[in-house]
Order: C-alpha cells, then sequence, then structure tokens
C-alpha cells in the first residue's frame, strides 16, 4: 500500500513537473506568435539620457558653424544664410558676398556685416547688407553703377556661387569671408580671359587661403601670390 502511495506521488509530481515546463515554454512565445523571440523592450531612461546627449552633441556642432572675420571676429549668420536672406530681399543671382567687420564704417554703425551684389531678375543691380549677427537685412539699394556693370557674367557662370564655395571649401577647410565673380581680368595677364570665382577663406588651420573656382569648370587653384599668411596677419 505505501508502495502505490509513493507511486503516485512521484506520477503526481511528474505532472505538475510537466506543467510547468509547459507553462515556461509558452512564456517564451512572445506575443507576435514567433517561439523564441524575444519582444522589444520599452526604451530605457538611461538610452533616453543617451539620446538626448546625441540631440545637444549635434546642436552644438551646429553653432559651432560660425564665420570669423579677417579680423579674427566671429559671426553666427554664415555665407549660406546672407545669400538666402539676401536673395529674399532682391531675387536674382549674387554674385559678390564678404564680410565686412570695419567699426569705423558709420553706415554700419559698429556691426559686423555682409555686403552681397546681386544680379536681380529685374535685370537692374542690387546691393544688399544684411546683420552677420541676426541675418536681418538692413538696406537693399539699386546699384549707381548699374549703367557701367557687366551683365554677362551672371548669365556665362555655369558653377554657381554655392558651387564654387563649396569646391573651395574643400581645398581649404575653414571659413569663406569673401567670393567674388571676377569677370576682370586686367589685374592679371595669366587668366586668359577665364571667368572665375575668387574666394578667401579664414582656414581651420588659423591661415588666410586665397584660391580661385573656375566659373566654366569648377576646378580650383591656389592663388600663386597666396602663402598661406596668418590670418591674423591681415
Amino acid at each position: 500500500m505505501k508502495r502505490n502511495v509513493t507511486i503516485a506521488a512521484i506520477t503526481a509530481a511528474v505532472l505538475i513537473s510537466g506543467t510547468a515546463a509547459a507553462t515556461v515554454a509558452f512564456a517564451d512565445d512572445d506575443s507576435d506568435g514567433r517561439t523564441g523571440t524575444t519582444a522589444q523592450q520599452p526604451t530605457t531612461g538611461a538610452e533616453r539620457s543617451d539620446d538626448r546627449d546625441d540631440d545637444r552633441d549635434d546642436r552644438s556642432d551646429d553653432a559651432r558653424e560660425t564665420t570669423r572675420t579677417a579680423g579674427g571676429k566671429a559671426t553666427r549668420i554664415t555665407l549660406d544664410q546672407a545669400v538666402a536672406a539676401a536673395l529674399k530681399s532682391a531675387p536674382g543671382t549674387v554674385t559678390e558676398a564678404g564680410l565686412d567687420d570695419d567699426d569705423d564704417d558709420d553706415d554700419h554703425d559698429g556691426r559686423t556685416v555682409w555686403e552681397l551684389d546681386v544680379y536681380g531678375s529685374d535685370k537692374t543691380w542690387h546691393d544688399v547688407t544684411v546683420d552677420a549677427t541676426t541675418g536681418k537685412v538692413l538696406k537693399t539699394r539699386e546699384d549707381d553703377d548699374n549703367d557701367d556693370r557687366d551683365r554677362n557674367a551672371p548669365r556665362s557662370s555655369a558653377v554657381s556661387l554655392k558651387q564654387a564655395a563649396d569646391a573651395a571649401l574643400k581645398t581649404a577647410p575653414g571659413s569663406i569671408t569673401s567670393i567674388d565673380l571676377d569677370d576682370d581680368d586686367d589685374d592679371d595677364d595669366r587668366r586668359g580671359n577665364v571667368l572665375r570665382w575668387d574666394v578667401d577663406i579664414a582656414g581651420k588651420d588659423g591661415k588666410h587661403h586665397e584660391l580661385h573656382v573656375d566659373a566654366k569648370t569648377g576646378k580650383v587653384t591656389v592663388d600663386r601670390d597666396d602663402d598661406g599668411a596668418d590670418s591674423d596677419d591681415d
């Protein structure tokens, strides 16, 4: 009789163990019905914190995208932003843009500004001044030399200002302080009537670089007279 009771107890234990194992097996099935696949866990607080840190790093990188003038002053408005602001005020093609940080210039009230030349959609040249700190257009007026200025150069340039700027920065990383579509070869008898973009860059290496970008091919050359002088020497 005791032997029968013992056998019954063992049988019950086996049945219970089997039920528990089955329960565990079913518990391993995730909600999408695929056995052995672990359901995606909610994002933890630490992971969310890491994501926020990454976002802050990205914003910090953006904030560091400043332009420095030849005098070393930092501005918050880049060349691209200044061009965009100018074209809202005077739609057309920007052929020249340069930073001016002359504190003695009464016209700017001591501000550092971007000065841009725009050949407008109205077939008229416009001078546009953009605050280099706020991006606000301070002044837009017709160029005094409208009758004398060449209207052919903007149409003849296959390479845009942005394309020329990007090409120059690949050669000399840094901040562009001026860029000009130069159609006057009187100052350089070696040019052979080649339309080009003249680009000045305050380099990340602490030096000033003068580059030329062919307005037809986009080829970049370094000014032969450019010795890579320190920016502070300008």
